[in-house]
């Protein structure tokens, strides 16, 4: 055995076996000649050695970072070209991921660290696109790492500490560049109760907030999307805001036995007393709403207001109605057959949902945030959970003020969840804000509104 250090290029077939249930032969015909003619070929031009094949994909190792990069890019530009005429259900796309780091060679085969994040990398790719690690961009001229985004850092399966990623894709649009405030944001970690690993991020002056947990967040990735980024600026700006990624999500550990009610209280515990807040305001979103309402009603004297955008007390299966039912089982199809599918309209079912008036290029980045805050089992879980909550009961044990806001035309929550859930709490103020966004998008009526009695409110009680 010998250990050295080299580029690995792991590349995966989407949806593989998908597409050789529509048409086995077709699929193998066709991968057969791109690989004699375009990938084999291109890896031997740019002084790679294939290790070994799956059916569906391959490592290769290359003796400079660079040498991989350019192979990776050439492949993907080439299958494009190849394969971009046919429908997206029908075509061969792969994934790539490249990692520089220590690897074992042993015989015809490679083990080690240095392949296994190479593999993750390839797993955070778009379809068609080429993820790299941080120690690939550092090893990469200027002219060719011009051409990656950062995606953040990410929690991959297996590997202990977060990977710094790096996305090229064919057709990269242009993404803004995180606000200056975001160059002070220092994520820091704590334990939640379980032993469960949770990532949480602080920054501002004057009152304390803590953002309780919803559908799907990443506390790097978030500054640079256009959707969330104005709003975790303005509450900054505002507040000492604290925030961190649910279980199963972002930075917070990906691989845990409990997603409940009980565990999303928990992690809140965890994270306000990592952060030293001894009394502080709640901002609560969608489900955040049931995990605020049960934490306030157990500390009432931490807890100097709630706001609710958006919220419910009741998920998708406990409100009773069959549209509500059957709606869940559409959703978990869609999660099920096409979370890392390269057809967008799976995850733009969640999107259309979210946020029905956003630009083209917010849907798309709302959408790619989704992908990369979670993986499709852990989305199914948090989905299912979800819609399985019933807090009503005990949301009129809650003694602290309430500000209740939802969105005229919400459809995650409806607005007789909203105005359910201000009659809930005892003394609870209700505002009815325009719109059919879930989510308020910067310069709409909506986030002026929510930014502005957010503020009001939590100022006034803390």
């Amino acid at each position: 055995m010998e250990r050295r250090l080299a580029a690995i290029l792991a590349a995966d077939m989407v949806g593989f076996s998908r597409l050789m249930e529509r048409d086995e032969l077709g699929v193998l015909s066709r991968q057969k000649a791109h690989r004699a003619s375009l990938i084999d070929p291109e890896i031997a031009r740019h002084r790679g050695r294939i290790v070994k094949t799956t059916g569906d994909g391959m490592l290769a190792e290359f003796g400079s970072a660079q040498d991989a990069v350019r192979c990776s890019i050439d492949i993907q530009r080439a299958m494009n070209d190849r394969e971009g005429d046919r429908g997206a259900d029908d075509r061969i796309q792969y994934r790539i991921g490249v990692n520089l780091g220590d690897v074992i060679f042993d015989e015809d085969d490679i083990f080690g660290d240095g392949v296994n994040v190479a593999a993750r990398m390839e797993g955070l790719a778009e379809p068609g696109g080429v993820c790299v690690s941080d120690s690939v961009l550092q090893a990469m001229g200027d002219k060719l790492s011009a051409g990656f985004r950062d995606m953040g850092s990410q929690r991959v399966k297996n590997i202990s500490r977060p990977i710094r990623v790096w996305q090229w894709s064919p057709t990269q649009r242009a993404r803004p560049a995180p606000p200056r405030l975001a160059r002070d944001q220092h994520v820091r970690f704590c334990r939640s109760g379980d032993g469960t690993t949770i990532a949480w991020a602080e920054l501002g002056d004057g009152p304390p907030v803590l953002k309780a947990p919803h559908w799907m967040s990443h506390l790097e990735y978030m500054w640079t999307n256009p959707i969330w980024s104005p709003e975790i600026t303005a509450f900054s700006e505002r507040f000492r805001y604290v925030r961190f990624d649910q279980r199963g999500n972002g930075l917070s550990d990906r691989e845990v036995e409990r997603v409940t009610v009980e565990a999303m209280v928990e992690d809140m515990e965890a994270v306000a007393d990592a952060a030293g807040l001894e009394r502080f305001a709640l901002i609560a979103a969608s489900q955040g709403a049931a995990f605020s309402v049960e934490y306030a009603r157990r500390h009432p004297d931490r807890v100097s207001c709630i706001v609710f955008n958006g919220g419910y007390l009741r998920g998708r299966l406990t409100r009773g109605t069959p549209e509500q039912a059957a709606l869940y089982e559409t959703a978990m199809g869609m999660i099920r057959q096409g979370w890392g599918s390269p057809n967008p309209l799976f995850r733009s079912f969640f999107t259309s949902s979210f946020v029905p008036g956003a630009s083209p290029d917010q849907q798309a980045s709302f959408d790619e945030g989704q992908r990369v805050a979670t993986d499709t089992e852990m989305a199914l879980r948090l989905f299912d959970m979800n819609a399985r909550i019933d807090m009503l009961e005990r949301a009129a044990e809650v003694t602290v003020p309430a500000l209740v806001m939802g969105a005229r035309g919400d459809r995650v929550a409806p607005p007789e969840e909203s105005r359910l859930l201000a009659r809930a709490i005892p003394n609870a103020q209700f505002i009815e804000i325009p719109g059919d966004n879930h989510i308020q998008l910067e310069g709409t009526p909506g986030y002026d509104c929510l930014i502005e009695e957010t503020t009001r409110f939590i100022t006034a009680h803390a």
